[in-house]
C-alpha cells in the first residue's frame, strides 16, 4: 500500500471547501461587528496628532525661555539643537517628558522649586532628550 501526500493534501482541501458553504452566515459576518469605522480611526490619528502638536510646543517653549537658554549654554548644549531633537521622539518619550516639564513649571510657579533647581531639572531633561536621539 503507497501513501500519497498529494492525493489526501487534495482530498483535505476538497473537504474543507465542501465545509465552508454549511457554515452559518451570521458567523462569518460576526467579526465585521467589531471593525472600527473610518471616522473613528480618522478621529483617533486627528486627537493623537493634536495631542502630540499640543506636547511638541509645550516642551519647546520650554526650552525657550531665557533661562532655560541660558542654563543650556552653561552646560555647553546648544539649545537650537535640543528643540530640534524634541520632534524626533516618539509620541510615549513626548508624553513623558511634557508631563516632566509641566509638572517642573508647576512647581517653579508655586516656589517650591528654586532656579538652581530648575536648571538642574532643564539640563537633565536635555541630556535625556539628546541621549534618546542619539541612541535611535
Amino acid at each position: 500500500m503507497h501513501f500519497d501526500i498529494k492525493q489526501v493534501s487534495r482530498v483535505a482541501a476538497a473537504l474543507v471547501l465542501a465545509a465552508f458553504p454549511v457554515l452559518p452566515q451570521n458567523l462569518l459576518a460576526e467579526g465585521a461587528t467589531h471593525l472600527v469605522s473610518p471616522s473613528e480611526l480618522q478621529k483617533a490619528a486627528v486627537n493623537a496628532s493634536a495631542l502630540r502638536q499640543q506636547n511638541v510646543k509645550q516642551v519647546r517653549e520650554f526650552f525657550s525661555s531665557e533661562k532655560a537658554e541660558k542654563a543650556l549654554r552653561s552646560a555647553h548644549m546648544n539649545p537650537e539643537q535640543v528643540k530640534s531633537a524634541v520632534s524626533t521622539l516618539d509620541d510615549a518619550e513626548l508624553a513623558r517628558l511634557a508631563s516632566r516639564v509641566n509638572k517642573a513649571q508647576t512647581d517653579f510657579a508655586a516656589g517650591t522649586l528654586s532656579d538652581r533647581d530648575l536648571i538642574i531639572i532643564l539640563v537633565a531633561v536635555a541630556i535625556l532628550i539628546l541621549v534618546i536621539v542619539a541612541v535611535r
